[in-house]
């Protein structure tokens, strides 16, 4: 061969060999570039909870994360394996048939020999019960709810008795409790659901519909009365689950309390959904409680990666799961109560004997206690003087009701009873308390339509003047209780010192 021709054949042999090397490459590139697709999708499909694995190899035992919000978002959907599903839901009913609480709203459906189902109690009454039952343990302890629960029921047994109801019954029914909105809710859905003429809703949805059913207290009703398989997520369920997977996340995240729900709705058993989600409840309240967990009696402790973690790690402890939120501070306010007396005498002497009367005054039908009974009071954004809260007093009685010494009434006594601190769940209210004893000038045959209540003046604020023994009867809030008791127990100190001369009398600012 000549030199050319060598030449011409190298040439022509170099390219055949790039031509045939060239498809193994391009699959080389597109695999490794699939690869890196595959590696890039996975990480954006992994959940985002600070969760920790127990059995991985790249385990980390550190002190919970802080995560970003935006970060916790991911799909969840594989979180729970099917054999850990499984392993729960039979360990926590075994666990819950054993030893669940014995209540007087929980119910359970047993089976027969055949297999067939036989429930205790007929569908729609036993949502009722739930419903009650669930309104009640809103931020209310449970030793405290069931004898309102049960006086409650003897009351109102079902459905139809509640929606025959007033307010002022509920809410004397309901005196105590505290957050008196939920009561008012339980009123208007049972109006609701009886003048539509429905049965009771059965499911999600449905029930959502009422006034006062949130997804909670809806998933409570569906899962235990009517075995939707549906789940429930309390703060007992939420600090469960966490423990359960590990999860750092803000509890109070709108997008942490989603997957809450997606975790919870994974778990729950087809077969016994009220039951399930009854157990996880249960044991949140009783075992996985907030700062004593009991570990050892715990019937998913073999799934529990917080606590997995916490043997691992001295650093970390189950009680760092969920993450502990800052609560928003309590803004403090003021607020002069006075307990005024209607006397049929003027002699101060003769007070116990007159059969007085005390102004009770409705709250506005919205707003904080709306619709609730109470003693004529003025609230404060900072504290005043004895002087100006008696003048601010003055000025309530005489716009509302006009009272206006001494034009048309005397002033008997007026002294200061003492205070104490009320706390709401976003208030911590100091409360001044006082005792007005008033005599109305002319006709003492009928107070209510003298001076109080004139044929010409249209006046909307609601009022009562009830004795002592009614004022015991009625319905009234804690702090208004406390206020009245502080009074009776002055106005018996004062009797009991007869022979001490008597303060003067204050003038009535």
């Amino acid at each position: 061969m000549s030199g050319l021709s060598s030449v011409r054949f190298g040439i022509w042999y170099c390219c055949l060999s790039l031509l045939l090397a060239l498809p193994h490459a391009r699959d080389r590139i597109s695999n490794g570039t699939h690869q890196q697709q595959q590696l890039v999708s996975l990480q954006k499909n992994q959940p985002q909870f600070a969760i920790s694995s127990i059995n991985g190899e790249d385990q980390q035992t550190k002190r919970p994360q802080l995560i970003k919000p935006e970060e916790q978002i991911g799909d969840i959907e594989d979180l729970f394996g099917e054999e850990d599903t499984q392993k729960i839901r039979a360990s926590l009913l075994e666990w819950y048939d054993k030893n669940q609480r014995d209540l007087p709203w929980r119910t359970s459906t047993k089976k027969s020999e055949n297999g067939e189902n036989v429930q205790e109690e007929e569908e729609e009454k036993r949502a009722y019960g739930v419903w009650v039952s669930e309104v009640m343990l809103q931020q209310t302890r449970v030793q405290t709810v069931i004898d309102y629960y049960n006086r409650w029921m003897l009351k109102w047994p079902t459905l139809q008795h509640l929606s025959q109801a007033s307010l002022e019954e509920v809410n004397e029914m309901w005196a105590g409790l505290g957050y008196y909105r939920r009561a008012r809710f339980l009123l208007e859905g049972a109006k609701m659901i009886v003048a539509e003429g429905s049965e009771f809703p059965n499911t999600v949805s449905a029930l959502r519909k009422v006034p006062g059913i949130g997804d909670y207290t809806a998933g409570a009703i569906a899962s235990i009365a009517f075995k939707q398989v549906v789940p429930v997520v309390d703060g007992n369920v939420v600090r469960v689950l966490a423990r359960l997977k590990a999860i750092s996340a803000n509890p109070k995240d709108k997008t942490t309390v989603k997957n809450f729900w997606k975790l919870a709705a994974q778990l729950v058993d087809p077969s016994r959904p009220g039951d399930f989600n009854q157990s996880l409840m249960e044991l949140g309240a009783t075992l996985c409680t907030p700062l004593n967990p009991n570990c050892t009696l715990c019937p998913v402790s073999s799934q529990c990666r917080a606590l997995h973690n916490s043997r691992n790690d001295e650093s970390v402890m189950v009680t760092d799961y969920p993450m502990k939120v800052v609560k928003a501070k309590q803004r403090n306010d003021f607020s002069t109560v006075s307990v005024v007396e209607i006397s049929r005498s003027q002699d101060r002497s003769q007070q116990a004997k007159s059969n007085s009367r005390v102004l009770l005054v409705k709250r506005p039908d919205e707003g904080l206690l709306a619709g609730l009974w109470e003693f004529p009071c003025v609230t404060l954004d900072e504290e005043a003087d004895l002087s100006m809260r008696r003048k601010l007093i003055d000025q309530l009685l005489k716009k509302s009701f006009k009272l206006n010494p001494p034009k048309n009434c005397n002033v008997i006594s007026r002294e200061l009873v003492g205070e104490f601190v009320h706390i709401f769940s976003h208030i911590r209210r100091k409360i001044y308390v006082e005792l007005l004893v008033l005599h109305l000038k002319g006709s003492e045959l009928s107070l209510e339509h003298h001076v109080l209540f004139e044929e010409d003046d249209i006046n909307t604020t609601e009022w009562k003047l009830l004795d002592s023994e009614a004022v015991s009867r009625m319905g009234l809030t804690s702090a208004v209780r406390k206020v009245y008791s502080m009074v009776q127990k002055f106005k018996q100190d004062g009797s009991s010192n007869s022979s001490v001369p008597l303060r003067k009398r204050p003038k009535c600012s």
